[in-house]
């Protein structure tokens, strides 16, 4: 998931970052890229922690919205994508009835494109558009 963030620097050039997606994430470092990769496990530390509290993963708001949130004046705005794979749990066997015509519209896709290696890979990546998880 692409998740926006706001770097602001200090006068000894560190970075502070802040998720506004995310409430309560933050993070810093010493760089802009050390910043960035230091946001990406606070992130998904956070998401983490929001998930074994039973609550939802946050989705993911374009820079616009946030744009012109006074608490963001003067930073820099980036984006960073999270793997969210791991905190969806393991895999679970189910049996799925479809429509024939729909059956083989999913393979024809899965048969082009290496992205989904299978149905179940196509269906999952599909659920997660529809639920916002990607």
């Amino acid at each position: 998931m692409k998740y926006p963030v706001v770097l602001h620097t200090d006068d000894d050039m560190s970075y502070s970052v802040t998720v506004p997606d995310v409430p309560g994430c933050f993070s810093a470092g010493y760089s802009f890229d050390e910043a960035l990769d230091m946001v990406a496990e606070a992130i998904f530390g956070h998401l983490e922690i929001l998930l074994e509290d039973g609550e939802d993963i946050p989705k993911a708001s374009p820079i616009a919205f946030h744009k012109d949130n006074p608490d963001y004046a003067d930073g820099v705005w980036a984006v960073v994508d999270v793997d969210i794979n791991p905190l969806l749990g393991k895999s679970e066997k189910i049996n799925v009835t479809l429509p024939h015509l729909l059956i083989t519209k999913i393979d024809k896709v899965v048969a082009t494109n290496p992205k989904y290696k299978t149905r179940s890979g196509f269906l999952a990546e599909a659920s997660k558009k529809i639920l916002e998880l990607a």
